[in-house]
């Protein structure tokens, strides 16, 4: 889903400084609602159930997009699917090209040994240069958002009317431990934020375990809310667009918060920023990253699923008073 959401603000510019050119993206149906209101793009689902299922269906997906009569392919996710079918097309003599992930660099910035710890390219710029390779230029340099969203009734139910309130949204889950902030260390942040009543709390999440979860972060709190289970993508999306603030971990939700031009707070455990995933139009200030000096061999994860012996507490580095003063300094600048 994150990967998804970096490709947002890199085709939001591309559109606005290519507005003679017709984008045909070809993703998943969940993704469709992370590109509405995108001039000059179509949407195309990919059934990976049934028609596109398998090599087969690989082959059908590439005669369904050659139809579409496309003249250059950007690969911008580079991985066996899409490979094969930007070889299809090259092939039959389009011009293609791919995002280089960088595999080399993110691995000499995770090593154990010889480290080298240094900013690696953004995904935002790798995708960039992608579109460079085929004759486009882009820059990210001033980049512009979505408007916040008008809340539905649906939506209203939950959250009530937006008035005089700082909304801040917190996504407490990532897809690997060592991204996810101490289940104790995060009730205290949120006891923290929700001890001022002109702050509420939406707490993100998905499945019965992380809903459980929430459920005792907010218990006992009328200003925070668990939307986990309530809403439809399109809906948290538009949610999203009206919060002042989205706290996360290194995971989709960051993402997404900032696709839509909401200020983001990210916490960082065995992964870091430098390895090109910070949200995007973020400051580096408002990515909270475990403590080097006392784990000098971080980041040791592109991804968080690997972990250095030792390093299971690395989270536990960054106080719950740095989290809440950063955010604070958001609300109140």
């Amino acid at each position: 889903m994150g990967d998804v959401a970096m490709t947002v603000p890199v085709i939001r510019a591309f559109v606005e400084q290519n507005p003679d050119v017709k984008i045909t993206l070809v993703s998943r149906p969940f993704f469709k609602p992370f590109f509405n209101g995108i001039p000059n793009l179509d949407f195309f689902e990919v059934d990976v159930k049934n028609r596109h299922k398998g090599f087969i269906g690989l082959l059908k997906l590439y005669f369904d997009l050659k139809k579409l009569n496309i003249d250059v392919v950007a690969d911008l996710h580079n991985v066996l699917r899409s490979k094969i079918i930007r070889k299809l097309f090259a092939l039959s003599g389009k011009k293609v090209a791919f995002t280089h992930k960088g595999r080399a660099e993110k691995k000499a910035l995770t090593s154990l040994n010889n480290k080298v710890f240094k900013p690696l390219k953004s995904m935002f710029e790798r995708h960039v240069e992608t579109f460079n390779q085929l004759g486009f230029l882009v820059s990210l340099s001033h980049p512009k958002f979505p408007s916040k969203a008008v809340l539905s009734e649906e939506i209203i139910k939950i959250s009530d009317q937006k008035e005089n309130q700082n909304w801040i949204g917190i996504a407490p889950f990532a897809q690997y431990e060592s991204k996810v902030y101490p289940q104790d260390l995060m009730q205290k942040v949120i006891d923290e934020l929700a001890s001022n009543s002109n702050n509420k709390i939406f707490l993100f999440g998905g499945g019965n375990k992380e809903i459980e979860i929430l459920n005792q972060f907010s218990n006992g709190k009328e200003n925070a809310i668990v939307i986990a289970g309530k809403l439809n993508l399109e809906q948290e999306l538009h949610l999203i667009s009206n919060l002042e603030v989205m706290l996360s971990m290194d995971s989709g939700n960051a993402h997404i918060a900032a696709m839509l031009g909401v200020k983001v707070i990210t916490l960082w455990g065995a992964t870091h920023p430098y390895a090109g995933f910070s949200p995007f139009n973020q400051p580096l200030e408002n990515c909270l990253i475990a403590d080097r000096n006392q784990f000098p061999l971080l980041p040791t994860s592109v991804y968080g699923n690997k972990k250095a012996v030792g390093y299971d507490y690395v989270m536990r580095s960054i106080s719950v008073e740095s989290v809440v003063e950063t955010i604070s300094a958001i609300l109140n600048p």
